[in-house]
């Protein structure tokens, strides 16, 4: 029990003991916190007066700064002031001065109106003793001639007018008769020199193409077991394939020369491969319609580089390279367009216009023929389609819609191209188109026309592209001519074939006639 009551004690001793040291430790700590608080304090007291000292003196320096600012900018003010104030006075002295000037100007004007005033004067007294001394001349000639004044002046004009009339009647005629002497020669000139210098070559084109054979058997190949490979082959090509007695050879017919060009030369490649079966003839038709693409556009860039011309849109060279294949009266039609721009350019030079522009014209004035057989309307409203469509300039567009006479020429270069045309077309040997054809046609053309009541006269011209009426006045009105000529087109188009069209111009004129005794 002792032992129990000593361990108790013990217990209490030591927990008495572990209070009193916590209690020391906390104040202990306590007194440590004061401490470091009253030194923090001290501290910021100490910075507060540092920071209050150091703004005092910033604010010192920032006034000083202002007040220097404002003696500068004012010193600025008063320097300029004073330059303002002597240029005012410099203005002022050259104001005075003008003023001086210009006083004296007034002056010596017053003075100079007083001295027109006085001649003014003098010349009114003047022209008050003309008119008398007129009056008085006029009414002596008047007693003389026993004529009034108006009488003889209506006499002096009427005579004058005669003479005049006269004398400019010759003058025109005169003038007329050497114009055209001197026109004839010149035109004769400029189109010798063209001709002289231009020489194109022409290639006649016809309807069919001939491919040699080897030998008579391949002919059984390309015709096929029961004919396929020839039916596959016209069908690629849309071409007719024409296989008779005729030793080692085929015959190709249809009317489009690219498809027969196609087919040419896909045969040709069937030839020499020896491979003849549908599958071969389609990648053989493949290739050669890649082939003559290629073959026509670099035909559109050989004619360009031939005569010259630059700039052309590449679709509008891919047509022209079509031309190689498109025939007008057996004359090929890219030959014709190239001759006609070498000719434009030469009369072109010749008579000093642009020759740049002429060639131009020249060589698209048919571009409508490379896609007349696609496409609905005449080579030549299709070759202003087309030219629009490829931003070409107007002047090459009414050159090209002009140069058959459809409209009026607007430009040097369409009546270049119009004679280039002719130039090119007409002469011997171009076209395949014999005389007695041509004649027959424009016999033919002018029959028709003649066969209309109240129709006088008719001529066709221009080599049957236009027809020129002349009608009985007393017959056939204004309102009527119209008609006559709708009814004249009508059956032109049903009983003729004719290439491009006919330009059907009907003339009513009155006359009157007198004689000069």
């Amino acid at each position: 029990m002792q032992y129990v009551i000593i361990i108790a004690v013990a217990v209490i001793l030591l927990g008495i003991g572990c209070f009193l040291s916590y209690r020391m430790g906390f104040e202990k700590k306590r007194r440590t916190d004061e401490e470091k608080i009253g030194n923090a304090e001290q501290k910021a007291r100490e910075i507060i007066d540092e920071a209050l000292k150091t703004a005092e003196a910033k604010k010192r320096e920032g006034l000083l700064e202002v007040k220097e600012e404002s003696i500068r900018a004012r010193n600025d003010i008063e320097k300029e002031t004073k330059e303002r104030r002597a240029e005012l006075q410099r203005m002022e002295r050259r104001m005075q001065q003008k003023e001086e000037n210009l006083d004296k100007k007034t002056d010596a004007i017053e003075k100079r109106e007083a001295s027109y005033a006085q001649k003014e004067e003098a010349l009114a007294k003047q022209k008050e003793q003309v008119s008398k001394l007129n009056e008085q001349r006029v009414q002596e000639l008047e007693r003389i001639s026993g004529l009034t004044s108006e009488q003889a002046k209506e006499y002096l004009l009427k005579t004058v007018e005669d003479d005049v009339k006269h004398e400019t009647a010759i003058l025109i005629k005169e003038l007329e008769n050497k114009a055209r002497e001197e026109a004839d020669k010149k035109a004769k000139e400029f189109v010798v020199n063209a001709i002289q210098r231009c020489a194109a070559d022409h290639v006649a084109e016809t309807t069919i193409s001939v491919v040699p054979l080897p030998n008579d058997e391949m002919k059984g190949r390309i015709i096929g077991r029961e004919g396929r490979n020839i039916r596959t082959l016209e069908t690629m090509t849309g071409v007719d394939l024409i296989i008779d007695d005729t030793p080692e050879a085929v015959v190709l017919s249809g009317f489009d020369p690219i498809r027969r060009e196609v087919a040419r030369i896909a045969l040709e490649k069937l030839i020499v491969d020896g491979r003849i079966h549908p599958a071969r003839i389609e990648e053989m038709v493949e290739k050669a319609q890649k082939e003559v693409e290629t073959m026509i556009r670099e035909e559109g860039e050989s004619a360009t580089l031939e005569v010259g011309v630059h700039g052309i849109h590449p679709e509008l060279i891919k047509l022209l390279g079509r031309l190689k294949f498109r025939t007008s009266y057996g004359q090929n039609v890219l030959k014709h367009s190239i001759e006609v721009s070498l000719l434009c350019g030469l009369l072109a030079s010749e008579i000093g216009v642009d020759v740049r522009i002429a060639k131009r014209a020249g060589l698209l004035h048919d571009i409508g023929k490379a896609v007349d057989h696609e496409m609905e309307g005449s080579h030549i409203q299709l070759g202003v389609d087309l030219c629009r469509k490829y931003k070409e300039s107007a002047t090459i567009i009414n050159a090209v819609e002009a140069h058959h006479g459809d409209v009026e020429p607007q430009s040097l270069f369409a009546v270049l191209v119009q004679a280039a045309d002719t130039i090119s077309a007409a002469r011997p040997g171009a076209r395949r188109e014999t005389l007695e054809t041509y004649t027959n046609r424009l016999k033919q053309l002018e029959d028709i026309t003649n066969s209309f009541k109240g129709v006088d006269k008719s001529f066709a011209i221009q080599a049957g592209r236009e027809v020129r009426i002349m009608v009985v006045p007393e017959q056939v009105n204004d309102a009527d001519m119209v008609l006559l000529a709708r009814d004249i087109s009508k059956k032109i188009e049903e009983e003729m074939e004719y290439p491009g069209q006919i330009k059907v111009n009907v003339i009513r004129e009155s006359r009157v006639t007198d004689f000069a005794k």
